[in-house]
This record gives structure tokens, sequence and C-alpha cells, in this order.
């Protein structure tokens, strides 16, 4: 009898533990553009272009080609172990989630070091994030200086 007494217990605590990995999608979708940032900053062009989903959009900052391949997005990032010291970091950006589908709008900023100074280009991104098998996938992105 004591164990059917401790039976409601029991699977409250077992939804807790199976609870899907995606129980607060805004905060999903942040790590996913941290993953992102993260990835620049070690300068790993795999890590990056695996982030996007196979039919996905990029307009890059530097770059006017409207990338809507794989090997388009890898062409743009192939290189980026040559930005030596380049970073980025978010600022200001807004989360919004519409079920399976994700926008994080924003500003971020590539510091690096040009002849002993540091140079700072500012830029607009929108990451567009659709969640795939489980995993929230960049579908569509956007990148622009400011002006």
């Amino acid at each position: 009898m004591k164990t059917l007494a401790r039976l409601p217990a029991l699977l409250v605590s077992m939804s807790i533990l199976c609870a899907p990995a995606f129980a607060d999608p805004v905060q999903d979708v942040e790590g996913a553009t941290q993953q992102w940032i993260t990835a620049f900053n070690r300068k790993n062009a795999q890590e990056i272009v695996a982030l996007y989903a196979p039919d996905a959009v990029f307009f890059g900052t530097s770059s006017g080609v409207l990338r809507d391949k794989p090997e388009l997005v890898w062409d743009y990032f192939k290189g980026i172990a040559d930005l030596g010291d380049s970073k980025i970091e978010t600022a200001e950006h807004r989360v919004q989630v519409f079920g399976n589908v994700a926008v994080n709008t924003g500003y971020y900023t590539r510091s690096s070091t040009q002849n002993g100074k540091v140079v700072k280009n500012p830029a607009r991104f929108t990451f567009v994030y659709q969640l795939r098998e489980g995993r929230w996938m960049i579908v569509t992105h956007h990148s622009s200086a400011l002006p």
C-alpha cells in the first residue's frame, strides 16, 4: 500500500525528469545563438555551418551574395581561421517564439586588433530558427553593418 501512496509523487518526479529539452524556448534560442557566437569566436567554420539547416538562406555582413545552399554558407565561413583575434559579442537583442519558429534580432559587434589598435565593427543581425528534430536550426540569417 505504501508504494501506491507514493505513486503520484513518483509520476510527478518522472514527468519533471522526462520534460522536453525545450521547456523554455526563449532560452533555447538564446543558447542556439550563443553556439553560433562561440563557434565564430573559436574560428570553427565546420561548427558554424552545422548550425544552419540545409535549406537555410544567409546574407553575410561582408558579402552581397544570397547564400541558399550549404556549400555557399561554407564558402562564406571557410576562411574564418584567417580572421586572427576577431571576436563577436552580442548586445541588445530580442527573441520572439512562434511555435516551432523563432526569431532573434539585435546587435552584435565584431572586434579585432589591427595595427595594434582594437577596431570594432558593430552590426545588426536577424537569426530565424526552426525547431527540427529537437534542435533549433538557423533557417534564415541576415547580418549587416550599422549605417
